[in-house]
């Protein structure tokens, strides 16, 4: 078991883990009552499938360089097959359950996964790394786990017949769920970008051309910083449109142990060091966002 943790790197999976928890509380603040079933079926197909791709990655990166599994090669690929086949059995079931648009989420979600490391051009050693990790992390499982549990029609309506197919989109939920994952996108996208800052010069002898190799350090510095003051931008923009409560705003404070891991980084980015601050970045300001909307929740309780 804690050979199959390191393979599947367990401690990584704070980005679906925490993602997860936060789009939780916010239905819950929202008022939105949780179909258990769909949201712990969601959960499992999730979760499977991040260490899916952890192993693929794993995999993929021990041809090339000098990593040593935790398995060898033949239990190790059984591994990411036999992982693979349960998550997609519970995403199929889920979408049974549910509709063709979770069916299209999910798939979508699933080929990005494979596709990160695996093929001729994986998203990993690609400039759009940053974009499609935030994305589908940040982005994605939040607006599957919204789509499930609220009413139905809250985001979009669509007709399917032999000839044609109609899609209604309703901005309001739609706009509601961007402000929302720009937390979580920003955050996870960070992580991945602090780990190309600190791997730029390797990736340069490998031709691994990833998003600081085109637009620079500094430039990629500033990004880094630039992402999480965006989380907080969202936060005040979340509260003023009253999407979020005012006690929300607790969560700016968090800004100043934020800052000093910035700091931290931008004078030396090195892996075993300084990328730590990314993970730590990630746990605060998500920790507290999910904190403070869970505050608002029992506080809401106590006074309606």
């Amino acid at each position: 078991m804690k050979r199959f943790l390191n393979y599947t790197e367990i401690k990584t999976k704070i980005t679906s883990l925490f993602t997860f928890a936060l789009t939780i509380v916010f239905l819950l603040y929202q008022g939105q009552a949780i179909n258990w079933k769909l949201t712990l079926l969601f959960f499992a197909a999730m979760f499977l499938f991040d260490l899916t791709t952890t192993a693929i990655n794993n995999y993929i990166d021990s041809k090339t360089n000098s990593q040593v599994l935790d398995f060898s090669r033949k239990t190790a690929l059984l591994i990411i097959y036999v992982l693979f086949a349960i998550s997609t059995v519970l995403g199929l079931y889920l979408a049974y359950l549910t509709d063709i648009v979770v069916l299209f989420a999910g798939g979508l979600c699933f080929l990005c996964g494979v596709l990160y490391t695996y093929g001729p051009l994986p998203i990993s050693r690609q400039p759009l790394g940053e974009i499609f990790s935030g994305f589908f992390y940040g982005v994605m499982i939040p607006f599957i786990l919204m789509y499930m549990n609220m009413p139905e029609g809250s985001f979009l309506n669509y007709h399917i017949s032999p000839t044609s197919l109609s899609v209604e989109i309703h901005f309001i939920p739609f706009l509601t769920l961007l402000l929302f994952s720009v937390t979580p996108f920003c955050t996870t996208a960070n992580i991945m970008l602090a780990n190309n800052i600190c791997d730029l010069e390797n990736d340069i002898k490998v031709k691994r051309h990833t998003l600081p190799y085109y637009i620079g350090e500094k430039a990629a510095l500033w990004a880094f910083a630039g992402f999480y003051y965006l989380t907080y931008a969202a936060t005040v923009l979340m509260v003023l449109f009253e999407i979020l409560s005012p006690i929300s705003l607790l969560s700016l404070l968090s800004i100043y142990w934020v800052q000093k891991n910035i700091r931290i980084f931008f004078n030396k980015q090195e892996k075993t060091e300084t990328f730590i601050c990314s993970i730590r970045n990630f746990i605060i300001i998500m920790g507290t966002n999910t904190a403070v909307i869970f505050l608002s929740v029992l506080l809401s309780g106590l006074f309606y």
